[in-house]
């Protein structure tokens, strides 16, 4: 294509499916600075971390139900062009929800497809998944003529029902109006690799949080296992020149829009193993990459287990307390085997071609997360937090409590090293006089050097003394 920069956004209104969500605002805000006269940002939460800013730059935020025809028609009504990228399940506990996937995959794709048709929108695009094409055989290189992954063969609801949806999405295009003869509904579905930068609120916090508490005890699969990644700012790029791919009234040009009715692939053009992929991120912020490796086959024994125990806690898979699982079959596909994708085909028909390079995304991302860092509470593994809250338990268990259970075991362990009662109840008292000193001391400190964590400084290091507060010394030192 060789449009404008603005082709088909300056004076034109837009409505972004999950808008507040990572991609979501990063497109809002992109049309926003490309002339779009109207931008309106609709999803099922009312706030996110990027709502001021989208209200600070005039983006009309729309709080509705995906699954409410009502809620989709007064977001959609009187728009020109819409981006939907709203979906459910795409990792963690969510896709073990089976009903809610489908119904906001599915049945959510179906409304957004109702009211385009009814106030006759002429374009949409969809941000959909390589998941509809891949499903844990391996693919390299693969292109936009490799076959939809059967249904039936779906390990997960996420990539079964995001292939439903895709295909429903391009059988519409090439609807003509009812009202409008002449005019017809064009639509194209974007394919990301998974997706990268500051902010991203799925795979790195979750990465991260795993690296943090000392989680991450093994790679899976081969470190020749190659896959795509994209740099949100790219995605965003592709997404709009999308849109402009679907305008059928561009001069001179006859036919269907070039981008009708067209799926593509879109990443940063740069396979690579997952695991180095993010050595640089933790490695920034001292976090160890594990250097054990398992083999898929053993990983998909854990993924089915995980699956299973998560299954029997279905009712309780939306609670906050129940954490996420260590990992399910789908996602030892997508780090375990081979797949990418050329973008050769949006290069050529969309004009797409990634802007910023995977060394800059990730300095960006780097960046980010240093920061993040800096601004949250610190603090050592799970294994310093089991070491020393089990031991202090353990000591106030031999020095106070009665013969029950297994005190009797540790009271005897406990009398072959302290000798005598009185020295194990002085040890446990001396113990807790060291953690609140530490604490004390952590608080103080931690007023002046990370004030806004001050009260959560004392309380980790009340619990784990030293293992905590040499976390804070190392960050007043810095």
């Amino acid at each position: 294509m060789h449009l404008s920069e603005n082709e088909g956004i300056e004076d034109n209104t837009f409505v972004v499916t999950g808008g507040l969500g990572f991609v979501g605002s990063a497109l809002c805000l992109e049309l926003v600075r490309r002339g779009a006269r109207q931008v309106r940002a609709f999803d099922l939460r009312l706030t996110s971390p990027w709502s001021d800013d989208l209200k600070n730059h005039g983006v009309r935020l729309i709080q509705g139900d995906l699954t409410r025809k009502k809620d989709v028609d007064t977001a959609l009504r009187g728009t020109d062009c819409v981006f939907h990228l709203a979906s459910y399940g795409m990792s963690g506990k969510e896709m073990l929800q089976f009903g809610r996937v489908d119904e906001v995959n599915i049945s959510g794709t179906c409304l957004v497809l109702e009211a385009c048709l009814e106030f006759e929108i002429r374009r949409l695009v969809y941000l959909s998944t390589y998941n509809v094409v891949f499903g844990g055989k391996e693919i390299v290189s693969g292109n936009e003529s490799l076959p939809y992954f059967p249904i039936e063969d779906h390990v997960d609801s996420y990539g079964r029902s995001k292939s439903i949806a895709e295909q429903l999405i391009l059988r519409h295009n090439g609807r003509p109006f009812k009202k409008n003869k002449g005019k017809r509904f064009y639509t194209c579905a974007i394919r990301p690799a998974a997706i990268y930068g500051p902010g991203e609120e799925r795979h790195f916090p979750r990465i991260v949080s795993l690296a943090k508490l000392g989680l991450l005890p093994f790679k899976i699969g081969d470190s020749n296992v190659k896959t795509d990644w994209v740099y949100v700012d790219n995605l965003v790029l592709a997404t709009i020149l999308a849109s402009m791919g679907l305008l059928d009234d561009i001069p001179n040009k006859g036919g269907p829009p070039v981008a009708a009715g067209q799926p593509y692939f879109i990443s940063d053009g740069s396979p690579i193993n997952s695991f180095e992929f993010l050595r640089p991120l933790l490695r920034s912020l001292d976090y160890d990459l594990p250097k054990a490796a398992l083999s898929v086959s053993h990983a998909l024994i854990l993924g089915r287990m995980f699956s299973a125990i998560y299954t029997v806690l279905y009712p309780w898979l939306n609670r906050w307390w129940l954490p996420q699982p260590f990992i399910l079959p789908a996602e030892v596909y997508k780090v375990g085997v081979t797949h990418y994708f050329s973008f050769l085909k949006a290069k050529e028909e969309l004009g797409y071609v990634p802007m910023v390079s995977p060394r800059e995304g990730m300095a960006a991302t780097i960046s980010y997360w240093q920061e993040r860092k800096r601004k949250t509470l610190d603090g050592p593994n799970i294994y310093a937090w089991l070491f020393a809250v089990v031991g202090m338990i353990s000591l106030f268990s031999v020095a106070y409590l009665p013969d029950v259970g297994p005190v009797p075991l540790i009271r005897a362990i406990s009398l072959f090293f302290f000798r005598s009662m009185w020295v194990t109840r002085a040890v446990f008292v001396l113990a807790m006089a060291a953690h609140l000193g530490e604490g004390l001391y952590a608080w103080h400190l931690a007023k002046r050097v990370d004030p806004a964590n001050a009260r959560a400084w004392f309380w980790q290091t009340f619990a784990l003394g030293f293992f905590s507060l040499r976390f804070l010394l190392k960050r007043a030192k810095s």
